[in-house]
């Protein structure tokens, strides 16, 4: 269990370190499209933060796959055992 929480907590920190990054990098630029999302239309973002949140997305969402994944082999009874 301790290792599975260690696992979300390492992914959430390491997306916030990502968005911190884009946030203070994507402060100055010029081009900004925006992305079309079926009838509506997003705000004008920067190509580089729209990256960056979707790169910080990919960190969270792997974390939290490779913590449900993990099997249960320290024996504290929260998974299965291994054979």
């Amino acid at each position: 269990m301790l290792l599975r929480l260690r696992l979300v907590l390492g992914s959430l920190v390491g997306a916030m370190v990502v968005v911190l990054a884009v946030c203070l990098g994507a402060q100055n630029l010029e081009d900004r499209p925006s992305l079309r999302l079926g009838v509506a239309q997003s705000a004008p973002l920067p190509s580089g933060f729209l990256m960056g949140m979707a790169l910080a997305a990919g960190l969270i969402s792997g974390g939290c796959a490779a913590a449900v994944a993990l099997g249960g082999t320290d024996g504290d009874g929260d998974g299965p055992e291994p054979y």
